[in-house]
């Protein structure tokens, strides 16, 4: 497996989200523990770790979904904890999940179209109104949602309902919506889980041609392979805490990842 392209959150920009101190409890469990870390704009980082390891919670506390315990996280020079998810959202954020979230009876198309709709400033009375100025700003949102399936290769499933469309295909669509709301930062959880070699390797594609549009990245997946073909660094978790957070190189060649990975024995 090869690296990622050389990119480095330690390089001289500010980073576009940094966290500091960062807990999460439920109750006696203490699933984040004294998280930080910061990413770099344009860059792709992931988080790795075993199951339970406290990456899909730490997700949810960037994204606004689980209010912090203790700690700070700052995005555009702002700090988002306690703010609620479209706040964060209108800052320059999306995300996918894990288990995909797309409305039912709503077509592909409607599905994207909710996503622009963060950007829109017709407001509430243009719209109930029928303004003119209502009526653009919606075929604006509606083009550019064709534009994103296009870009994503399932425009002629535009009017198909999303959730009657094969797995794949519904992932698309997911990163179809949140790629409308023009995010700064692009959350991805677990984006290659479920898809066949060939999906996967068209994911690894589309994460960098992403990066390369001007979106920065930041990933939690399972699939080595494409962890370590595309990422500029690696944060690894284990029970909520971070191990180690350097480049791929770097990450395949500690000791301590590689015993949380493969057992001690097997390690050694």
């Amino acid at each position: 497996m090869s690296g990622g392209n050389g990119r480095s959150a330690n390089g001289g920009s500010e980073p576009l989200l940094a966290l500091r101190g960062v807990h999460k409890r439920f109750g006696g469990l203490h699933a984040v523990n004294d998280i930080d870390f910061a990413v770099a704009p344009g860059s792709i980082k992931a988080v790795i770790g075993p199951n339970g390891a406290g990456k899909t919670t730490l997700f949810n506390l960037i994204a606004g979904n689980l209010p912090v315990s203790a700690g700070t996280i700052t995005f555009r020079g702002q700090e988002i904890q306690g703010k609620k998810t479209h706040q964060i959202a209108r800052l320059g954020m999306a995300r996918t999940f894990q288990n995909i979230k797309l409305f039912h009876g709503m077509t592909a198309l409607e599905c994207v179209m909710v996503g622009r709709h963060v950007q829109s400033r017709s407001g509430f009375f243009a719209g109930l109104f029928n303004l003119p100025q209502s009526w653009r700003e919606e075929r604006a949102i509606r083009a550019r949602a064709m534009e994103l399936l296009d870009f994503l290769q399932i425009a002629d499933l535009a009017e198909v309902e999303a959730t009657s469309l094969a797995f794949g295909q519904q992932r698309a669509v997911e990163m179809a919506r949140a790629l409308a709301a023009e995010p700064k930062l692009l959350l991805l959880d677990e984006p290659a889980a479920g898809l066949n070699i060939y999906e996967t390797a068209e994911v690894a594609r589309l994460i960098a041609t992403i990066r390369d549009m001007g979106i920065t990245v930041l990933l939690v997946e399972h699939d080595m392979s494409l962890v370590m073909d595309i990422s500029d660094e690696i944060v690894v978790l284990s029970f909520g805490a971070k191990l180690a957070e350097d480049t791929p190189a770097k990450i395949q060649q500690n000791a301590e990842v590689i015993k949380i990975y493969l057992g001690e024995d097997d390690a050694d």
